[in-house]
């Protein structure tokens, strides 16, 4: 028996061999050998270079793919609040009550709740490229079923078009964090995907400002069932536009994957993955748990006073119907700022907990001082008021679902974030329903204190928020291994620990 033979039996390899070091990979691989070991020499090969398909690279072309992104959860996100915005106007057109309308917004939350667990799964089983496709086509089919229901009597149609616009979200709102880890680096992913969050925030924010330009308060109706066609066809032609865009050039994934925790990922064989076990580990994650909560409490709010704000605007400031879109433009363009310094910020500091933290308590203050100063008589006061209230709150959600993203890997960032959502969904229900019951009965001012109440809640919680952050270790054992600071056995850690963590039943450092 040769040499080489011998070693492959023994399970040991002879350095002195001429062989090239993938028969060296293969060789040190014993009959007993776990898939574990397996995947250490996965990795291995990947610094030693020889595997190319897991260098490591990044491509222009990601750029593109997250603007593309943020087009269509601009279109998509515009329709949430395009018909609570003018909500005496379409109250008048379709003959029915302010409650009614307020659905028109919430249907987005309440789509979501059901539709977020196969959607998730969808992700994981088909990838981004399929999610894209059927987001788009929902959003452009939707568009142009509201279309056909400019009647005062088809109010039941434009409602179908609003449902599958809100479908169409299930498939956009959890997809950031996944774009920005799938295509950038781990210095920009934070910023990648505050951008994929700015397409949202800026289609809110013209939902504020352009169907009140669009749609006056006239009299007439069939003027007014004029001026509401204008707004419809406009947001089906580029509902239409973008989807034919995604079929053409949106792209599944990079050839090479952009961070050594992706690469890691990459290796992890499809029939070890259960989605099933990665939804009942990230429910044993108490850091996970508690974000989850408090991302609720945040998002919830905001969904609140995005759906009833012409109501509060209106009862102190009556027909101001177009201030009070430029005031919700104002909240959304001070939070897309804000977004974009958070983002950057954590790129730069990897301080998530502390960051987050410091948005919520700001959240907190500014609903407080946008609440006792609404009724003050002053309309560029709530400007202000409201600017700052948007910079912290709407800032607040790329800062969770990068959080949230930190405290689960390598777990698939389309679940964790989904998990999220589907918390801001049903807070967004609840206080929206309850602060307009208490709106009717006692005011804007208890409404607005019934919000800050929560928002002070989950300030506090999330100071107990364990600061567990999976990603940057795995990408600093990578690092570190690359740059010969580890031992050949610490090498394969980063591997290793990854497929432990996919087997365990539960992790150490979520319990």
């Amino acid at each position: 028996m040769s040499r080489g033979k011998s070693s492959l039996v023994d399970g040991e390899i002879n350095d002195n061999e001429n062989v090239s070091d993938l028969e060296k990979n293969k060789m040190s691989l014993s009959a007993g050998d776990s898939e574990e070991m397996r995947l250490e020499n996965n990795i291995q090969l990947n610094r030693n270079g020889d595997d190319t398909t897991k260098t490591i690279q990044l491509y222009k072309r990601r750029w593109f793919i997250v603007l593309l992104f943020s087009s269509y959860s601009l279109c998509n996100s515009f329709q949430w609040i395009q018909y609570g915005i003018i909500n005496n106007i379409f109250m008048r057109f379709y003959g029915v009550e302010s409650f009614t309308i307020d659905w028109m917004s919430m249907i987005y939350m309440l789509t979501y709740i059901p539709f977020i667990f196969p959607v998730t799964w969808l992700l994981d089983k088909k990838g981004l490229r399929i999610i894209a496709l059927v987001a788009t086509a929902m959003n452009c089919a939707g568009t142009w079923i509201k279309v056909t229901s400019v009647r005062p009597d088809l109010f039941a149609v434009t409602m179908l078009g609003q449902f599958c616009c809100s479908l169409a979200q299930v498939f956009i709102l959890g997809m950031p964090s996944k774009i920005a880890s799938v295509w950038f680096g781990s210095e920009e992913v934070s910023t990648a995907c505050s951008i994929g969050v700015f397409g949202n925030q800026l289609g809110i924010a013209i939902g504020f400002l352009v169907p009140p330009i669009l749609v006056p308060n006239v009299e007439d109706m069939d003027q007014l069932a004029y001026h509401i066609s204008i707004m419809f066809y406009i947001t089906a032609g580029v509902a239409t536009l973008l989807f034919l865009l995604v079929v053409i050039v949106f792209q599944e994934r990079p050839e090479l994957p952009p961070t050594q925790a992706q690469a890691t990922a990459r290796c992890i064989p499809p029939e070890q993955y259960s989605y099933t076990a990665s939804i009942l580990r990230l429910l044993r994650n108490k850091p996970f748990l508690l974000l989850i909560l408090t991302y609720g409490l945040n998002v919830g709010c905001f969904y609140a006073v995005g759906t009833l704000l012409n109501r509060m605007i209106i009862e102190h400031y009556p027909g101001e119907e177009l201030n009070a879109g430029r005031i919700g433009l104002t909240i959304v363009i001070a939070g897309m700022v804000g977004s974009l310094i958070c983002g950057i910020w954590l790129d730069r500091t990897k301080t998530y907990k502390q960051t987050t933290l410091a948005v919520y308590l700001m959240s907190f203050v500014g609903m407080l001082v946008y609440a006792f100063t609404l009724s003050l008589g002053h309309l560029w006061v709530v400007f202000l008021t409201a600017g700052a209230l948007g910079f912290f709150m709407t800032g607040y959600l790329p800062l969770g679902f990068e959080f949230g993203v930190e405290l689960t890997y390598p777990e698939c960032e389309g679940t964790s974030s989904g998990l999220l959502n589907c918390s801001a969904q049903v807070f967004g229900i609840i206080f929206t329903i309850c602060q307009g019951k208490i709106i009717d009965n006692y005011g804007t001012l208890a409404g607005n204190i019934f919000l800050c109440v929560f928002l002070f809640i989950g300030s506090v919680l999330t100071g107990f928020i364990k600061s567990d952050l999976q990603r940057q270790k795995a990408n600093q054992l990578a690092k570190a291994a690359e740059d010969g600071l580890l031992s050949g056995q610490q090498q394969g850690y980063g591997a290793t620990a990854l497929i432990k963590r996919l087997d365990s039943p539960s992790d150490s450092s979520q319990t």
